[in-house]
């Protein structure tokens, strides 16, 4: 927000202006507000323009458009003056991240999330074509995400039905990537234009990357016309409902009613927008207005504040917006009274360069060299090593956990007090959750250690997250939920898996968190996420060595190993399919089963096998070895498992060409050493070899 300036009104109608939240070609919005300390943001037309029939008369039919919408999921229209004087419009002022700027902060929306916010867009277009209007710039700089969910802004360049656009030839009468191929085609406009749109949004929201780009907007244009979405990193189940909105063709795209109920979020979907790294988001800047409004509308002089004194505040606090339209949206960052709650921003994952034996970096057959390492850190029983974007997270050897960065293999950050057998977990990329050594739940940011948030808890063991809750086993045997956004405990309680001999393995989506255990030759439970009553149990799994079996989420359903790998219902348990495989008259148990996209990888005995996540068909197999319960890494062209081996070629990394199923290299390992572990994040594969930690290269 900047100061008002010479020339700036200090009033309009009944708001007082306070400052400048933005500016643009046709106008300024202010931050305004009135006697009952009701905020708006005040919308006004350059006074050089004035005089410009046309831009007036759109400054005009902006307001009675909006006014026209009486949909909650668009910013209300406060108050406006049209006619005489200078024109003006007040709206709703909105306090929440734009969506261009959640996924930028917080990475892509999962599953649950992206049809909730899918659904509340579609109903608000449905009442925006009901009052016989076409938005025309349906984008995610213009879909504000409050705590009543998604709002719809800028109705700037609206049109009643089948209106032509305004615009003179040559210009972009939208953001180029969004528009639809008519609008690129100055082609009449109707409500199937906007269902384009929203499907341009949803791959954005849903996979942090636009659906149509070029070098130019020439080329992007030419893109939404005549070339294909891109679609490869969304999921298959909701690639299937984002599709058909972008249908070159008006008549082929569903309706927003359709969209809506194809949608159809699961039950606590619209949680996001009251609970998690979103929520606090919102709710952090929903305080801080709420704080210095109340200031400068106190009835004693003493107790108020400057309007110099608010600008510099709200300026000091980093204030953003996305002007334009019929409302403004601003968020703070990095004020010095931060919301220790408030998810910080998801620091990007610095890739390796995958090696080419075309380009004779790297000899097929012969032992790479590593990245960095073998480092001396951890502890000889840490738990698995957790890849976070830029650093890699461990029980360091002496106590507690820590972390080394992923580039250079170098400490970044060390928490001696928490307890490292308790385990720790990822918040969205962005923090680090674990338990310290009182049971208390303690997070940290994840690239540098600093710490954030913590809660008493009693806990024994972090199990799972999700975008509302960390969920931890307590001391004494029971199964918590603790907000995110707070540190409320939600629930507690007692399940009927044991929860105390070893510490459980768990994973949280959709609304359900399945928990597995290593008691009962192996079993899972599945609980309701808001309030922990339990929803289907299965045992007999056949873990190994009481190891727990490890649950793996992806859409509907949860992946089980053991002695067999097991597909199953997220809603009931019901197995959806099940393989096992005999090999010279043995049946040896899956590993932990990796998710990437449709294919289900997993360890069984000799062989790493690849199958379809939906029928459980078999895709793939490796050359033969003994890879009994490793884990599998899936990076570049190459799959990547420790072999055991024999007592004559010990325990190895493998690669194997995933095209030509051979094995492509090995690196030797110290079998005496102790536990093994292997996992991939930004084209390196992580091993943990005893006490070391070391980052292998993969193969283009």
């Amino acid at each position: 927000m900047d100061p008002l300036g010479t020339g700036d009104p200090l009033r309009l109608g009944p708001y007082r202006l306070l400052g400048v939240l933005g500016e643009g070609g046709m106008g300024k919005v202010y931050f305004g507000q009135d006697s009952t300390g009701r905020t708006a943001a005040v919308k006004v037309l350059r006074p050089e323009l004035a005089h410009d029939q046309n831009l007036a008369l759109r400054f005009v039919r902006e307001a009675q458009m909006a006014q026209t919408v009486t949909s909650t999921g668009v910013a209300r229209v406060l108050g406006a003056q049209t006619e005489g004087g200078r024109l003006w419009i007040a709206t709703e002022f909105l306090t929440g991240p734009t969506l261009d700027q959640a996924v930028g902060a917080h990475g892509p929306f999962d599953d649950s999330a992206l049809r909730a916010l899918a659904a509340a867009i579609a109903r608000t277009l449905t009442d925006i074509h009901t009052a016989g209007l076409v938005h025309r710039d349906l984008k995610p700089a213009n879909i504000v995400l409050t705590s009543d969910g998604p709002r719809v802004v800028d109705f700037g360049i609206a049109r009643p039905e089948h209106g032509l656009t305004l615009t003179t030839t040559g210009q972009v009468p939208v953001t180029p990537g969004y528009g639809a191929p008519e609008q690129v085609l100055g082609q009449r406009v109707g409500p199937p234009a906007d269902v384009f749109s929203l499907g341009a949004v949803l791959v954005y929201a849903a996979s942090g990357t636009r659906a149509f780009d070029g070098g130019h907007v020439a080329a992007v244009q030419y893109e939404v016309v005549h070339g294909e979405p891109k679609l490869g990193h969304i999921p298959e189940q909701l690639r299937q409902l984002i599709a058909p909105c972008l249908a070159k063709d008006p008549a082929h795209r569903p309706t927003p009613s359709q969209i809506a109920a194809a949608f159809a979020p699961p039950r606590g979907a619209e949680r996001i927008w009251r609970h998690g790294p979103v929520a606090s988001d919102i709710k952090r800047r929903e305080r801080t207005v709420h704080e210095l409004t109340t200031v400068v509308s106190g009835s004693s002089a003493s107790q108020r504040i400057s309007r110099r004194r608010l600008i510099t505040t709200l300026a000091v606090g980093g204030t953003v917006l996305a002007v334009g339209g019929g409302s403004a949206a601003w968020w703070l960052r990095g004020r010095q009274t931060t919301d220790p709650f408030a998810l910080p921003p998801a620091v990007k994952t610095p890739e390796a360069r995958a090696l080419s034996a075309a380009k004779g970096n790297v000899i097929l057959g012969g032992k790479p060299t590593p990245l960095w390492g073998p480092v001396s850190a951890l502890a000889k029983d840490s738990c698995a090593p957790l890849p976070v974007r830029d650093v890699i997270v461990f029980g360091a050897k002496g106590g507690g956990i820590a972390a080394l960065g992923v580039a250079d293999g170098k400490r970044r950050w060390t928490a001696p007090k928490v307890d490292q057998a308790g385990g720790y977990l990822s918040l969205s990329d962005a923090l680090i959750a674990a338990v310290d050594t009182s049971g208390a739940l303690v997070t940290f940011v994840a690239s540098t250690g600093a710490p954030r948030w913590k809660i008493p808890a009693e806990a024994s063991a972090v199990v799972a997250a999700d975008e509302t809750a960390v969920y931890v086993s307590t001391k004494d045997g029971k199964l918590r939920g603790i907000s995110r956004s707070n540190g409320e405990i939600l629930w507690t309680v007692q399940v009927s898996v044991d929860l105390k001999t070893k510490r459980p393995v768990g994973a949280a989506a959709r609304g359900h968190l399945v928990v597995a255990s290593g008691s009962g030759a192996g079993e899972a439970v599945a609980v309701d996420a808001g309030d922990g009553h339990e929803l289907w149990k299965v045992g007999n799994l056949a873990s190994v060595d009481g190891i727990p079996p490890h649950p793996v989420i992806s859409g509907e359903t949860v992946y089980l190993n053991g002695a067999s790998l097991t597909a199953r219902s997220l809603a009931d348990g019901n197995e959806r399919w099940a393989t096992s495989k005999i090999v010279d008259g043995k049946l040896y148990p899956s590993g932990p089963p990796l998710i990437r996209e449709k294919t289900v990888y997993v360890t069984e005995g000799p062989y790493i096998r690849a199958y379809n996540s939906v029928d459980g068909s078999e895709e793939w197999e490796s050359v033969k070895s003994y890879f009994m319960y490793s884990p599998v890494a899936v990076q570049g062209s190459g799959v990547y498992a420790i072999s055991f081996g024999s007592a004559v070629s010990g325990a190895k990394v493998w690669a194997i060409d995933h095209d030509s199923r051979k094995k492509a290299w090995t690196y030797p390992l110290d079998e005496e050493a102790g536990r093994f572990w292997i996992v991939g994040d930004g084209n390196r594969v992580f091993v943990k070899n005893g006490e070391s930690l070391l980052a292998l290269p993969v193969f283009a």
